[in-house]
């Protein structure tokens, strides 16, 4: 194996980690292992494409716009659409940013995929703060009103254990 990719590799790894960590911390689905595959297989197919087409010859960027499409099916899987609410954008945005910065590495951009890391951790995680104070916290109570207590509370436990 060629030295400069490994050291890509390695790179989208721990890039792709970092991103992921701030996920799993945050009890995302696509959390921790899923942005370091990402980020390693976006990667490992920009590396091959531009390697092929150094040798024989060709476009590197047909690869690239495959992983693109690829992507958008990981991401459109990550969106859950339940009870009104559209769930899972930023996640499915995350791992498109995250296929991103693999193609830089493939590629050879370092410092862009370095910045475009730090960029995205400061929106995932500092940004969120003030979307919380733009937004405000929502709390919401709910009242109860029951003739048996005995019967509500296991209709209740019920519910809560089917959801």
């Amino acid at each position: 194996m060629e030295l400069s990719v490994a050291l890509k590799l390695f790179l989208a790894a721990i890039l792709g980690g970092m991103i992921g960590i701030e996920r799993e911390l945050r009890d995302k689905p696509a959390g921790l292992r899923t942005n370091i595959l990402i980020c390693v297989g976006s990667t490992l197919f920009m590396s091959i494409s531009t390697k092929v087409a150094q040798v024989l010859g060709g476009d590197p960027t047909r690869i690239a716009a495959q992983i693109i499409s690829g992507i958008g099916f990981l991401g459109a899987g990550a969106v859950l659409h339940s009870h009104g609410f559209v769930l899972g954008l930023t996640t499915a945005a995350t791992i498109w940013v995250v296929a991103g910065i693999g193609m830089a590495l493939g590629s050879g951009m370092y410092s862009l995929a370095l910045f475009v890391t730090g960029l995205s951790i400061v929106t995932l995680y500092f940004l969120s703060f003030a979307e919380d104070r733009i937004q405000g916290r929502k709390s919401y109570s709910y009242s109860l009103v029951v003739t048996n207590l005995n019967e509500a509370l296991t209709s209740i436990n019920k519910v809560l254990k089917d959801s």
